[in-house]
């Protein structure tokens, strides 16, 4: 294991060292020389190593690092956005170089604006979201960023495939996505509200998620929670609904009212979303509870009942909100999406009753304060502005 940790080691000097020394520099092209040595050795054992950083922990291809748990650049590269790293033998010392530049780009807070990017072109380095099936990435040029919300869009397809074909949650990808939405949340200087805006109406379960994730994660940073709590919150928003991806299609799309049957089959997803992630993931506690409770009203109303009446988490109060509001801008088989002033209205008309007060009254607070930050994406292939 002496030359991925070598390598991880020359990486994070070479980051120090880059950014302390302009091109040119003698200490700077020395350690670009150092780190590009180090890469040379690992592709002579692995001629595609990869490495997968998932908060303090380091993955090479499918081992952990334990020399490097707890390491410092791990947890901030995730946050960057660069949750997997491949090489190959085309990788060069420029595109290693370039690679470089642009994590500290990232950790800078700079965008790099791609009309002065090269061209693309094969590129022997990839890195970006921990892949769909574990092991594919998105090809980026490494002379570009651009925040999308493409990549966590197919992983939450993906998470939602696997759960439905009873294969388990993969747990890694869901955090995963959690994190790449807040890069693109913080790719600036001010905070940023990706929401994306429904293309077909069989991709609401996942957009939805994604929308109630960012919602959440949004609303618990304006409420000052810390940076943990934020992340939990965000997990919680994604798998809110992962009940219904047992629900038959014709059910969650159905245009005109549900049947007593049907409406039944809907009302359950709360309980079976919960069961399916204490089932395979007995550390997501929070998230099961959210999955249970996110339909309970203030007042006892909403569904599953609660047979002795109690007050509900307060991530399920604050998801529920987020989550109403996410439905209600959205247009549905059965009715067209409604304006945000009326949505805001509504919330505030049923706080107290349905919502939690002090959680609507700051959730209409931070939509309206942070309406210039609302970046609604028509696809998932469209990029968030740059800055």
């Amino acid at each position: 294991m002496s030359a991925p940790i070598g390598f991880l080691h020359a990486f994070a000097q070479g980051l120090s060292t880059l950014a302390l020394y302009p091109d040119g520099h003698t200490q700077r092209e020395r350690a670009l020389d150092n780190l590009f040595a180090r890469l040379d050795d690992l592709l002579s054992e692995n001629p595609r190593p990869t490495f997968s950083f998932l908060g303090d922990d380091v993955i090479y291809s499918d081992l952990p690092l334990r020399d490097l748990r707890n390491w410092d650049w791990s947890r901030r590269l995730a946050e960057l956005g660069v949750q997997r790293l491949q090489f190959d033998q085309t990788a060069t010392r420029e595109e290693l170089e370039e690679f470089l530049d642009q994590v500290l780009a990232r950790l800078n807070v700079k965008a790099v604006d791609s009309s002065e990017a090269r061209p693309m072109r094969p590129s022997g380095i990839r890195y970006g979201l921990v892949g769909v099936d574990g092991q594919s990435l998105e090809e980026t040029p490494v002379a570009t960023i651009r925040f999308t919300l493409e990549d966590e869009a197919e992983a939450v397809r993906w998470i939602h495939h696997e759960v439905a074909e009873q294969r388990g949650l993969p747990l890694a990808e869901a955090e995963a996505v959690v994190r790449g939405l807040s890069v693109a949340m913080h790719g600036d200087r001010q905070l940023m509200v990706p929401l994306l805006r429904l293309r077909e109406f069989d991709e609401y379960t996942t957009t939805h998620s994604i929308n109630v994730s960012v919602l959440a994660m949004a609303l618990a940073e304006w409420l000052g929670m810390g940076a943990r709590d934020v992340r939990g919150f965000g997990v919680a928003g994604l798998l809110h609904d992962l009940g219904k991806v047992k629900i038959p299609a014709e059910i969650l799309n159905k245009a005109g009212k549900l049947t007593d049957q049907e409406r039944s089959v809907m009302n359950a997803h709360p309980v079976e979303g919960a069961r399916m992630i204490l089932t395979t993931e007995p550390d997501l506690d929070l998230a099961a509870v959210v999955a249970y409770e996110h339909h309970i009203m203030i007042n006892g109303g909403g569904y599953p009942s609660l047979q002795y009446p109690r007050q509900c988490h307060r991530a399920s109060r604050l998801v529920h909100v987020c989550d109403v509001y996410d439905a209600l801008r959205t247009n549905r088989p059965y009715r067209d999406a409604w304006p945000a002033a009326k949505i805001l209205a509504y919330i505030e008309e049923r706080s107290g009753l349905e919502f939690d007060g002090e959680i609507a009254h700051a959730f209409t607070q931070m939509i309206r304060e942070w309406e210039p930050a609302l970046a609604e994406l028509q696809t998932e292939q469209e990029a968030l502005p740059e800055s």
